[in-house]
């Protein structure tokens, strides 16, 4: 017998993350290492142990293959359960029927039996794609206390930005009153974080009318919301005051790497009471030799730098040969860096070679990206926004 959870979260992991290029091209986006040690997983899934939520479905479609190894049981999150746990949703066949998910909307109606096994008063359908740390018990509170139908996740973001988002006009009360889809002239600068919390029953009526509308493009944001404002549905905006970043971008996924390495930090990953899990396997210890030179960087075990390291992050198992120059940027698990090449404002995904001398990135520009396994060859020049490939 199941037993019955109050809240069962829902993670949209299945998205291309066409925006991250070639570094997309072979994994699923949420399975993108992140800040040396992580995946971008990894924040969602540790929020949801942290905030006491014991049931997550992920939501998987594009090059799941990765992603799937890497949650495996759910233990590194502490998420292998007898009842609960977390479960990897591909979409699937039923009968004769069967389809893709179509939209934000119909990948959570097309597993709705899954929690509807718990019988869950409220669902949390969270975005596999944010760095962030958040109490979700807190936004659930919120909801039960405004005995609402839904409640969205808000953010203040700068006016200039505003019209780049979602935004949700609110009363005194943080009743949401309109949502307008990136708007030329924002009203107010409340941006959709893309976290919701529904109650169960409404999340199922709505759901199963948006499936029947031929029409809907199946999005939360373009469909299903604005059905329930316009149905007088009781919907709130719950506030977020914490680091937020969405990765879905090279730009955006640079940038959150160097957030990091701020002083403070804007996220503390070093917080004990709030802990980030990883799957990670045991690696020997970092290890620099003599002459090189680490300055305010981030280095994961089993890294080798003979070389110089500056402003970067570098993830497990990297190698930076002698006379190499690392700045700015972003190294991604057991990529090497040959003699003398000098990386700058740029990221190497995993398991890439650069070769001797070759130059990656320039000091202005667009982020240059190699991708996972490419290999450089010596006096190689990448410039400023290029990506190469295998």
């Amino acid at each position: 017998m199941i037993r019955k959870k109050s809240c069962v979260a829902m993670l949209l992991a299945g998205g291309q993350g066409s925006r991250l290029g070639i570094l997309t091209r072979n994994v699923a986006k949420p399975a993108v290492p992140f800040g040396g040690k992580y995946r971008i997983i990894d924040f969602p899934l540790s929020n949801c142990v942290n905030s006491g939520i014991d049931v997550v479905g992920v939501l998987t479609q594009y090059r799941p293959l990765e992603l799937n190894a890497y949650i495996g049981s759910g233990a590194p999150w502490d998420l292998d359960l007898n009842s609960g746990g977390v479960y990897v949703l591909p979409p699937y066949h039923t009968g004769k029927t069967g389809e893709w998910y179509r939209g934000t909307a119909n990948a959570i109606y097309q597993n709705l039996e899954f929690a509807k096994q718990y019988n869950p008063d409220y669902v949390l359908i969270l975005s596999g794609d944010h760095i962030y740390k958040m109490d979700y018990s807190e936004m659930i509170d919120h909801h039960i206390q405004h005995k609402a139908a839904a409640t969205i996740a808000v953010r203040q973001v700068p006016w200039e930005e505003a019209s780049r988002f979602g935004i949700m006009n609110t009363d005194e009360d943080f009743n949401i009153t309109e949502f307008e889809e990136k708007p030329a002239n924002p009203k107010s600068n409340n941006a959709s974080m893309g976290v919701y919390v529904f109650s169960f029953d409404k999340l199922y009526k709505y759901l199963e009318a948006d499936e029947q509308d031929e029409a809907s493009s199946n999005d939360f944001g373009n469909d299903v919301i604005p059905a329930m404002l316009s149905a007088g549905e009781r919907m709130t905006a719950f506030t977020f005051k914490g680091y937020w970043k969405d990765v879905g971008t090279i730009e955006s996924l640079w940038d959150a790497n160097m957030d990091l390495l701020k002083q403070p930090p804007p996220m503390d990953l070093h917080d004990r009471k709030w802990r980030i899990y990883a799957r990670n396997i045991g690696m020997p210890p970092h290890y620099a030799a003599k002459g090189a030179q680490v300055l305010d960087s981030l280095v994961t075990e089993g890294c080798q730098i003979e070389g110089a390291v500056t402003h970067s992050v570098l993830s497990a198992n990297v190698t930076v040969e002698a006379g190499a120059q690392v700045i700015d940027s972003v190294i991604m698990p057991f990529a090497r860096i040959g003699k003398g090449a000098v990386i700058r404002r740029a990221i190497i995904a995993e398991h890439a070679v650069i070769g001797a001398n070759a130059v990656v990135g320039e000091e202005e520009g667009d982020i240059a990206v190699v991708g996972s396994n490419a290999s450089l060859e010596a006096g190689t020049r990448v410039t400023a926004g290029q990506q190469v490939g295998e």
